[in-house]
């Protein structure tokens, strides 16, 4: 077993160092084979230097740009940078509703997934109040950051972190993450960031993609205090409701089917037949019976003219 997956891990995402480079989004998109639009204009200017604007089928990391008017003359433009990907929620209402278990716990926290698996029933991007779950081909199937988790299987942190110059993405142990996190806080707010915040550490009872907000978790878009959607527990108890069903409808099948061993539907002629007849059928039957006839005349008269 990986160091990387015997034990709970968590990403720290420090926006204080982060240059929104995204050297990161293409890192997601090598190692995933996650392909980019090629055609000409393809990804029109939105006005923004966030690119994309959202997450899809395509992306599962997204670097936004978040700018805000400030009061500070020093600061007139507060520019938060935030990491969008999938957050690995302890309590993750992804996993809480998936009826087909594509979606589950790893041992190290990490939100797993299983495309093979998914019905694409949308259920999990209800749940989700991060709204992260995308789909994608024509099946359907779910599309979420999965930190790399084959490289942390070999023991390789995952390509994003690999990948950052500034050192803004840091991975290990979730406890040394959040001792990492509060110490850059403590830093930042000695600078005079008086909003700067470790977000994640208790969120959804705990983030495995923890981030230092320079200007506070609402600047960089992120929701105070997350939650599931309140439909999201009934899964848990519709579940067996819906076993039940099967095997009674198993039942009910296999209860006809003996039932009606040896019963035999009585022979019914054509003249009878006709009398249920609608005048649709009656049409259809009549030209069938035409072209069988023109058919049969042709044959004949190419048997005549052989002999």
């Amino acid at each position: 077993m990986s160091k990387y997956t015997d034990k709970e891990m968590a990403m720290l995402y420090d926006d204080t160092k982060c240059t929104a480079c995204k050297a990161c989004q293409v890192a997601c998109k090598q190692w995933n084979v996650l392909y980019s639009p090629l055609g000409l204009n393809e990804d029109p200017f939105t006005g923004s230097y966030q690119s994309p604007m959202d997450l899809g089928p395509s992306t599962s990391l997204v670097i936004q740009f978040q700018e805000k008017k400030s009061d500070n003359k020093f600061r007139p433009v507060e520019w938060a940078f935030g990491r969008r990907s999938c957050f690995h929620c302890t309590d993750a209402g992804c996993v809480t509703v998936c009826p087909t278990g594509a979606l589950s716990y790893a041992e190290n926290g990490v939100v797993q997934v299983k495309p093979e698996k998914c019905i694409g029933c949308n259920y999990c991007n209800m749940a989700c109040p991060f709204d992260v779950p995308r789909y994608w081909g024509p099946e359907r199937k779910i599309d979420k950051c999965t930190m790399c988790y084959d490289r942390l299987e070999n023991g390789r942190k995952p390509a994003c972190v690999t990948t950052c110059q500034p050192e803004a993405l840091h991975f290990g142990p979730r406890e040394e993450m959040i001792k990492l996190g509060k110490e850059r806080v403590a830093i930042m707010k000695e600078k005079g960031y008086d909003k700067c915040e470790l977000y994640g550490e208790n969120e959804m009872s705990g983030l495995h993609i923890l981030q230092v907000c320079k200007y506070g978790h609402e600047a960089s878009g992120l929701p105070t205090d997350p939650s599931m959607n309140v439909f999201a527990p009934l899964a848990k108890w519709t579940r067996p409701l819906a076993g039940l069903a099967t095997a009674a409808t198993v039942i009910g099948l296999g209860i006809s089917y003996f039932m009606n061993l040896g019963y035999k539907r009585k022979p019914e002629t054509l003249a009878e037949a006709k009398e249920s007849w609608t005048p649709a059928q009656r049409k259809t039957a009549s030209q069938l019976v035409a072209a069988a006839e023109k058919k049969l005349a042709k044959k004949e008269r190419a048997e005549d003219s052989t002999n």
